[in-house]
C-alpha cells in the first residue's frame, strides 16, 4: 500500500470525516486535517497522532503558521 492508500484508510476520530494533508513548503506532510470539525491531527516522525486531544484547531495551526512557529 502507499501513503495515499493508507490515508484513504483513516478518518477523523472525532466525526469520521475525510482527512487531507497539510504539507510543508518542502512536501512533508505536517498533519491530516479534518475539514468537517476544523482539526489538525500531527503527524510525529512520519506518524499520525490520532488522538482528540493532539488534535489542534486549524485557525490556531493556519495562524502559528504564519508566525513562523
Amino acid at each position: 500500500m502507499n501513503k495515499e492508500e493508507l490515508l484513504d484508510l483513516l478518518v477523523c476520530p472525532v466525526c469520521q470525516g475525510k482527512l487531507s494533508h497539510e504539507k510543508d513548503a518542502a512536501g512533508s506532510c505536517q498533519g491530516l486535517v479534518c475539514a468537517a470539525c476544523a482539526l489538525v491531527y500531527p503527524v510525529r516522525d512520519g506518524i499520525p497522532v490520532m488522538l482528540p486531544e493532539e488534535a489542534v484547531r486549524l485557525d490556531k495551526a493556519t495562524s502559528r503558521a504564519g508566525q513562523g512557529k
